[in-house]
């Protein structure tokens, strides 16, 4: 149904910043609302931003003012820009989607219906 390739991760002191990429590859790239996730080691998934196909878009209260989700329908890619980046928001981030007609939040791990593979970030000094 829906295949997701991320990518931008890495290595980076606390402060700086870094952009994921998530190609979302589906017959129609518009049905769905794209989360992405942060997995810290020993922790479950937590939603990190999402979009929907409206183009509003939700925040974890902890990366408010900080990051920002954004997607080119064009290019058919989902983008998380990351800035003043702290070691806390270190993990692998996934992207992943939901149907943008089932409710509830794009932020919730347990609604999403397929996911990528992950990219890595590491924010330390």
């Amino acid at each position: 149904q829906v295949r997701l390739v991320e990518s931008g991760g890495g290595l980076v002191q606390p402060g700086g910043s870094l952009t994921l990429s998530c190609v979302v590859t589906v017959l129609a790239a518009d049905d769905y609302s794209i989360g992405w996730f942060r997995q810290a080691p020993v922790q479950r998934p937590e939603g990190v931003a999402c979009i929907n196909n409206d183009g509003s878009s939700d925040y974890n209260e902890t990366v408010k003012g900080r990051f920002t989700i954004s997607k080119d329908n064009a290019k058919k890619t989902v983008y998380l820009q990351m800035n003043n980046l702290e070691p806390e928001d270190t993990g692998v981030y996934y992207c992943a989607a939901k149907r943008s007609w089932y409710p509830g939040s794009c932020r919730e791990p347990g609604l999403m219906i397929s996911w990528g593979e992950g990219t890595p970030v590491t924010v330390t000094s």
